[in-house]
């Protein structure tokens, strides 16, 4: 059994990870960190563990967990995981980070998106990317896991093949995005609240999403090229809250080069995902929604070619909680033991 330790297991993406672990035949969760609920029952905070789990919540002490755990998932708000890593540490256990500490190479980088000090820059060039499908030979290997955002894998796994074939411009990409509200997290915030949310749209972070680098720099990989000041894929992305608990459903508008066309973009999908146990490919003028993915592992992904203005749209639907964050979490925990990539992640998508 793979023993597991949860730093952050009280906010929704946390609470995700212990529903998905509870039932991995494989793991066992031995830590249930939540500094806001030392010493509270865990199914007093969420009831639906009612009569399932009998454990109480701990510290985030990263040293002690380490000793117990084979593994650290720490579902904790940005700087928390950096400044607690160590070498002590990752001689006891891996890592898998939910939140943007290392996913970017780049300190200046980040903290210029994040307007914070990095706390361990040194483990930024050893880390890995954990996007599943596309670097799954990296992850298998890894100390530390750098688990993707909801918005960014939506985004990038259905832009991958398009631009690593070429088949688009790579000076701008469009990506225009919407999330359920459980994606800004459980923390008390009035643009948060039912009524502010309820009967509404809105985009946010316009031109300002910290996410915008995240995928710049993998879109940049995958088209062999260098992302830094200047160099690399550039994106326009735009994210919106929308009335609903979970889903992200990625628009995504690129400039389809004049050599290109409908079935090049469908053989690039093929040959990229054809044999991806996640990734449901709809084909040509079939769209995802977000309702068929809620609940599981999926990501659907659907495109046209609009002929008149030389356009091709992709969009892309997943769950935020599950291959947003916490199912992949799992996923890379997979990878990194062993284990068949789909333990403990059949799920059938949840309708209505």
């Amino acid at each position: 059994m793979i023993k597991v330790g949860i730093i952050g297991s009280t906010g929704y993406a946390g609470a995700e990870l212990v529903r998905l672990l509870l039932q991995h035949p494989q793991a066992q969760i031995v830590w249930y960190g939540s500094k806001s609920y030392v010493d509270q029952k865990y199914a007093n905070i969420y009831r639906n563990m009612f009569d399932l789990l009998d454990e109480k919540c701990m510290n985030d002490d990263m040293e002690a967990l380490s000793k117990k755990a084979d593994v650290i998932f720490t579902a904790t708000p940005q700087g928390l995981c950096a400044s607690m890593v160590n070498e002590k540490i990752l001689t006891h256990s891996r890592i898998i980070d939910l939140s943007a500490d290392f996913r970017l190479k780049s300190v200046d980088v980040y903290e210029k998106w994040y307007q914070r000090r990095h706390e361990s820059p040194k483990y930024l060039r050893e880390a890995v990317y954990g996007l599943c499908e596309i670097n799954r030979s990296k992850i298998a290997s890894a100390r530390i896991v750098a688990n993707p955002g909801c918005y960014t894998t939506a985004s990038i796994l259905a832009l991958y093949p398009l631009v690593a074939r070429r088949l688009i411009d790579l000076n701008m990409i469009i990506i225009d995005a919407k999330s359920g509200a459980s994606g800004a997290g459980r923390g008390l915030k009035v643009g948060n609240l039912f009524c502010e949310v309820n009967e509404n749209i809105k985009p946010y972070g316009v031109t300002t999403h910290r996410h915008t680098p995240e995928i710049e720099e993998q879109l940049s990989y995958a088209a062999g090229m260098k992302y830094h000041a200047g160099e690399g894929v550039r994106i326009n992305f735009t994210p919106h809250l929308v009335p609903m608990n979970r889903g992200i459903l990625a628009t995504c508008y690129a400039t389809l080069n004049r050599w290109a066309n409908a079935k090049m973009i469908q053989d690039a999908y093929k040959e990229f995902y054809q044999k991806e146990l996640f990734i449901r490919l709809l084909g040509k003028d079939t769209f995802p929604e977000t309702r068929w993915v809620e609940g599981s592992n999926f990501v659907d992904i659907g495109f046209t070619v609009d002929e008149r203005t030389g356009l091709v749209i992709v969009a892309s639907a997943l769950d935020n909680l599950v291959k947003g964050a916490a199912g992949q979490a799992v996923q890379n925990m997979n990878i990194l033991f062993g284990l068949e990539e789909t333990m403990g992640l059949s799920l059938v998508p949840v309708f209505p």
